[in-house]
């Protein structure tokens, strides 16, 4: 087993970070380490910090199973509800939505399946910090987020630190 596994609490930092907006989570990990001097939380041996990139459904949620000690993973990602671009809201595991598979394609909510199990099957509680993109530029590479999606980070970085208080 992975050692990222046995913490009782993951902070996955999930997309793409060659993809404008979708960079979001790249960026809340590295904030989040950033502090780790302000907030001793964010050293706690019980979390684990990772940017998960794109990679999080294949290589860290499909190992989870019965004898994993996690209690909770907390993910930021951008979402797309139609709200003004920058705007966070929390979603809990009956907030995401409930499509009949989760791998349709790299950007179509791919996670939202496997949540679900992960909450159902193993008591995992699942929290998303999720931020209104403006613009996702695949297949085109921007390196930048869009001003409303930078001047969000520090506000969801301050509702994940809550989540682990």
């Amino acid at each position: 087993m992975p050692g990222y596994l046995n913490k009782e609490i993951l902070v996955l930092g999930c997309g793409n970070i060659l993809f404008g907006d979708d960079g979001f989570g790249y960026h809340i990990i590295n904030r989040l380490n950033e502090l780790k001097e302000q907030y001793p939380i964010l050293n706690s041996e019980k979390i684990q910090l990772i940017d998960a990139g794109t990679g999080a459904s294949h290589f860290i949620l499909s190992l989870i199973d019965g004898e994993t000690p996690l209690r909770k993973i907390v993910i930021a990602d951008i979402i797309d509800y139609g709200l003004e671009p920058g705007t966070l809201k929390k979603l809990y595991v009956e907030d995401i939505p409930n499509l009949p598979k989760y791998h349709v394609d790299a950007h179509d909510m791919p996670l939202a399946g496997m949540l679900r199990e992960i909450n159902d099957d193993y008591g995992v509680e699942i929290v998303v910090i999720g931020c209104q993109q403006k613009r996702v530029t695949a297949p085109d590479i921007l390196l930048e987020l869009s001003d409303e999606v930078t001047n969000s980070i520090d506000d969801a970085v301050k509702m994940i630190i809550e989540e682990l208080n």
